[in-house]
């Protein structure tokens, strides 16, 4: 029986090839993207598998394939073998891609990470125009301090994490922290912008996201380091703003929960996208344990038109089901996209003290 590897299926669908030395990249989804430049499926070489988070579409080999041709599943093994022509002795198979292999570093437990980002934190601040942007949410400057919002570092990131290092603190495990190729440790930044502690139940910061400034599109991102040198990746973790409560909002984004918690009072949760679910689950473990029993839904008002967001939605309604969580949703006036918008605005008529 023939081995088939996804570089195969890249290269028979014509899809973009790997940056050299990448073992994971992004090429416009098939299913969400509808511009050119949009691009949200992740192809893994490695893994031999692809994901996109917007629309929660995934797989491996043929799944790709198949998603792609339209070719069902248990047709695809007898397409490729006929496509490729493996009964031809003069084929020859597309070369393997060349992966760069670097040896990264599990997930250091949540103390640890904690510890490191708090220290982080305390050498950055936050510029002017960001401290701005997050007024104009409806933040207070107290609570902007409070939440530990940063701008992203443009220079000095190795110096930084040798004085980390130097402080007791543990950079291995801890997403965005890498070993250059002379063996010094450093954070890295692909872009300027907001720095955001996503925390747990407890208030310790799992890991962060940018908010990058001048983007329209992925405006949010994860801190990370995956495919460098004893980097790490992010995990999708699920954020609370507030203290545990009976009942709970849900919302995708860890400022909007910010947001909103600070403009309500509610406890909030938030999910970096509808379709990311693994995370939340263990929370909603952690969180039935004190108390937690109801969960109302709060995503944005593109939930009424996005199928794919409807999708994940549904995958959603199915997990707190299946915990035994009651739930609902919430809905408010549609020309506002994100609840923290509406409430932003029913507070500023009410000139919020």
């Amino acid at each position: 029986m023939e081995k088939f590897h996804i570089w195969d299926v890249t290269s028979l669908l014509n899809l973009p090839p790997a940056p050299s030395g990448r073992s994971s990249y992004y090429i416009p989804c098939p299913c969400c993207d509808s511009k050119p430049r949009d691009k949200h499926l992740n192809i893994n070489l490695r893994k031999e598998v692809f994901r996109c988070p917007k629309c929660g579409v995934s797989g491996g080999i043929f799944d790709l394939y198949s998603l792609y041709t339209g070719i069902p599943r248990e047709d695809v093994r007898e397409a490729m073998t006929e496509r490729l022509g493996l009964s031809d002795q003069s084929y020859r198979p597309p070369k393997r891609a060349v992966i760069k292999e670097m040896e990264e570093s599990p997930v250091a437990d949540i103390e640890t990470r904690h510890k490191t980002y708090m220290a982080l934190l305390e050498k950055l601040s936050l510029a002017s125009d960001h401290i701005e942007n997050l007024l104009q949410r409806g933040l207070k400057e107290d609570e902007i301090q409070q939440l530990g919002y940063r701008t992203t570092p443009v220079v000095g990131m190795t110096k930084m994490a040798k004085e980390l290092v130097q402080e007791g603190c543990a950079l291995s495990g801890v997403p965005g922290f890498y070993r250059t190729e002379d063996d010094q440790w450093k954070f890295t930044v692909n872009q300027r912008g907001i720095l955001i502690p996503v925390r747990d139940g407890k208030g310790r910061i799992q890991g962060m996201q940018i908010r990058r400034d001048d983007v329209k599109k992925r405006k949010f991102r994860w801190v990370s380091s995956a495919e460098l040198k004893n980097g790490c990746k992010a995990e999708g973790w699920t954020h609370l703003a507030g203290a545990p409560a009976e009942t709970m909002l849900l919302t995708e984004g860890p400022m909007k929960a910010d947001v909103i918690h600070a403009l309500t009072g509610l406890a909030v949760l938030a999910v970096p996208g509808v379709n990311a679910l693994t995370q939340l689950e263990i929370m909603l473990k952690q969180l039935r344990e004190q108390g937690l029993q109801k969960i109302m839904t709060a995503f944005d008002m593109d939930l009424a038109t996005n199928p794919h967001v409807q999708k994940g939605y549904r995958q959603l309604l199915l997990l707190l089901d299946g915990m035994g969580f009651q739930f609902g949703t919430y809905l408010w006036d549609g020309s506002y996209k994100g609840l923290d918008d509406y409430v932003w605005k029913f507070c500023l008529n009410r000139k919020r003290k």
